[in-house]
């Protein structure tokens, strides 16, 4: 569970570890039965106070104070000392929450240092001559064990109470999800969104020219750390998607020069095939329960969506028109699938019920439409718009509401955060050499950023937040 990898404790017991500390701050409250990244909070403290509005906040971003987090004593740990830690987490709260484009974080010369009593008590007449609205204060200390305690806390810093306070044991290689973990935490509490940022990408790593590319799969956190590369690039693959237990990717691949779909096991490395006939498959996606593969295959110079069990066997087909139906995506319940057909004579996006019935247009509008995804809030429907360039957009289920986000030269793929607020895509430069690269827009689209990769990169999968 939680506990072997970033365990989310409330940090009961804290406080008789602590007191041996002179002046040290009142631990974190003991567990409650709250999901990661919420706040555990008595009923009363949960209402009113400072809100951020995640609609149209991005012209107007909220100020935030997240100085660096003390710690009660410099003790070296796997991970570096941690006075160093305590800077770099703050560090990555700060980043997590400006790239959301909600926050500003006060610039270096506008934060004060903050000793580690001074945690649970700030010096809100200072924090009252900044800008900030909020303030994030926290601490790091080492633990016997050799684990490390992350302290989080929120503070409303015209009204002068806590918001909020969170705390997180983790071992030393785990330090950065606790800092993701604390933005999470931040971020749910002042605009009432569920969490996403402890969570991470997997998508195709390119290099080379565009004719002759070396594709790998790799794998990294939201922000781009702890990057790592799953496949050597002897073989080509394409649409990796995450299953929901996150512990293994599906994806497509030409092992073998014969196009396939596999599915890789983080835990072993190991990658099986899923179908076994000669036929071409590809675009392959899990079902919500991780029990089903949909996926694409040809037959007879027709394709069609199928569905397979997670575990192989026999293909039950669930389209069955003349030309070429891809890209299926679940609603967030698993009853209903998105898709693209070219049925009607160019690509549009279908739905149908998850047994293949009830099968109706959707889209409407000038162009053609492609990799359609559904939102994990099942409100609404990511997709590519083909009509001169390539431009990311949403639409509601029924088809309505059309709203593009993007309007670079060439952007698609989209692929949806855990809380269907921002889509990751790809967006591609012009000309032989011109580099794919992973991309983030929200909901606005006004917020807009490049993931740092190695290398160039397409075909993003954001995977759900993580245990």
């Amino acid at each position: 569970m939680f506990r072997k990898t970033l365990t989310l404790a409330l940090l009961l017991g804290a406080a008789a570890a602590m007191a041996q500390e002179p002046a040290a701050p009142t631990p974190p409250p003991a567990p409650q039965t709250a999901a990661p990244g919420q706040a555990s909070l008595p009923a009363d403290d949960q209402a009113g106070g400072l809100i951020v509005d995640v609609e149209g906040g991005t012209s107007q971003p909220t100020p935030i104070a997240i100085p660096v987090m003390p710690t009660p004593a410099v003790v070296q740990t796997p991970a570096g000392a941690t006075d160093t830690l305590g800077r770099q987490l703050s560090e990555i709260v700060a980043n997590d929450l400006r790239n959301s484009g909600l926050f500003t974080p006060l610039s270096p010369g506008q934060l004060r240092a903050v000793s580690f009593p001074e945690v649970t008590a700030p010096a809100f007449d200072y924090w009252r001559g900044t800008s900030a609205q909020a303030l994030v204060q926290g601490y790091i200390r080492a633990n016997a064990d050799g684990t490390l305690t992350v302290g989080c806390y929120l503070y409303d810093v015209s009204a002068q109470r806590e918001l909020v306070r969170q705390g997180f044991v983790v071992p030393p290689a785990d330090w950065r999800r606790a800092g993701h973990k604390c933005a999470d935490t931040v971020y749910s509490r002042l605009t009432g969104e569920k969490p996403y940022f402890d969570s991470r990408v997997v998508y195709v790593s390119e290099t080379g020219p565009k004719g002759k590319r070396v594709k790998r799969l790799a794998i990294m956190d939201q922000d781009g750390a702890n990057h790592r590369f799953l496949t050597n690039g002897q073989s080509i693959v394409l649409t990796p998607r995450f299953a929901p237990n996150q512990q293994s990717i599906v994806y497509m691949s030409y092992e073998n020069d014969r196009p396939s779909i596999y599915v890789y096991d983080l835990g072993s490395g190991r990658p099986r095939r899923v179908v076994q006939n000669a036929n071409l498959t590809f675009a392959p996606r899990f079902s919500p329960d991780g029990r089903w593969i949909l996926f694409s295959m040809a037959v007879g110079g027709n394709t069609d969506i199928y569905r397979v069990s997670s575990q192989g066997g026999t293909p039950q087909r669930l389209t069955n028109s003349p030309g070429i139906d891809t890209g299926g995506s679940y609603s967030p319940d698993g009853s209903r699938i998105v898709f693209e057909s070219d049925r009607s004579g160019g690509q549009q996006i279908y739905t149908m019920n998850a047994d293949g019935s009830n099968q109706q247009r959707i889209s409407f509008g000038g162009g053609r439409y492609a990799t359609p995804v559904w939102s994990p809030r099942g409100d609404l429907i990511a997709f590519t718009k083909l009509a001169g360039n390539f431009r990311i957009g949403v639409m509601s289920p029924s088809g309505g509401g059309e709203k593009l986000l993007t309007n670079s030269w060439s952007d698609e793929g989209p692929s949806w955060s855990p809380n269907g607020r921002v889509i990751t895509f790809y967006r591609s430069g012009r000309g032989a050499g011109g580099a794919a690269q992973l991309w983030m827009v929200d909901l606005t689209g006004v917020n807009e950023r490049r993931i740092p990769t190695p290398l160039g990169g397409s075909d993003p999968a954001w995977g759900p937040l993580r245990p």
